[in-house]
C-alpha cells in the first residue's frame, strides 16, 4: 500500500484526468499514476511526455525497455522489474535471457543489446565516468538523437525506481516479481 494518498482521475482537472487514463492503458501503471496524481503538473508532464516518446517511435522499444529493465535490476526496483520485463519478452527476449540481466551474456542479445546494456549500467552506476570509446559505439549505432532519448529512458527509469520504492508502490505484482528475480539471481 502507498504511503500517501492515492486519487482517482475524478479528483483532477478534466485534461490530467485524460492524461492519468491514457496512461494507465500502457501496463500497470494505476497505482503509480494514483500517486503521481498528488501533483497533477508532474504526472501530466512526465506521462504526456512518456506517451509522446512512444508514439514519436525515435529509438527501437526493445532497447528503450532493454535500458529500464537494466536500470531497474540494478536499482532492484521490483514493480519496474515486475512491469517492463513482461514487455521486454514481448521484444522477442527470453526468460532466460532476461534472468541474467544486468549481465547480458545471453544468446538472445546481440551487439548492439549489450552495448544498450553496457549504457544503462554505466548511466545507472558511474554517469559522470563513461568514456569516450561508449559514445563511439553508440554513434556507429544511433543518432544523436537517439543516444539522448535512450539516456532519458534510463535517467527517467532511474527516477521511477526511487520513486515506486520510496513511496512502496506496488500493483500486487511488485512481491512476486521480486521472488521471481531472486530465484532466477541464485540461478544465472
Amino acid at each position: 500500500m502507498p504511503r500517501v494518498q492515492s486519487l482517482s482521475p475524478d479528483a483532477l482537472p478534466p485534461q490530467i484526468a485524460d492524461v492519468y487514463e491514457r496512461f494507465v492503458k500502457f501496463g500497470p501503471f494505476k497505482d503509480q499514476a494514483a500517486v503521481l496524481a498528488q501533483v497533477p503538473p508532474a504526472l501530466d508532464h512526465l506521462y504526456r511526455m512518456l506517451m509522446e516518446l512512444k508514439g514519436r517511435g525515435g529509438v527501437p522499444w526493445r532497447y528503450i525497455e532493454l535500458g529500464i529493465v537494466v536500470t531497474s535490476k540494478l536499482n532492484e526496483c521490483a514493480f519496474c522489474i515486475g512491469s517492463h520485463s513482461p514487455v521486454l519478452k514481448v521484444e522477442g527476449v527470453s526468460d532466460e535471457a532476461i534472468a541474467t540481466l544486468p549481465a547480458g551474456s545471453h544468446p538472445d542479445f546481440d551487439e548492439t543489446d549489450r552495448l544498450v546494456i553496457e549504457y544503462a549500467t554505466l548511466v545507472t552506476q558511474k554517469a559522470g565516468q563513461i568514456r569516450d570509446n561508449v559514445f563511439e559505439r553508440l554513434h556507429a549505432r544511433f543518432s544523436d538523437s537517439q543516444i539522448v532519448e535512450l539516456t532519458l529512458r534510463i535517467a527517467l527509469a532511474g527516477f521511477f525506481n526511487r520513486f515506486n520504492d520510496a513511496l512502496q508502490i506496488d500493483d500486487g505484482r511488485a512481491a512476486a516479481a521480486q521472488a521471481d528475480f531472486e530465484s532466477r539471481a541464485q540461478e544465472a
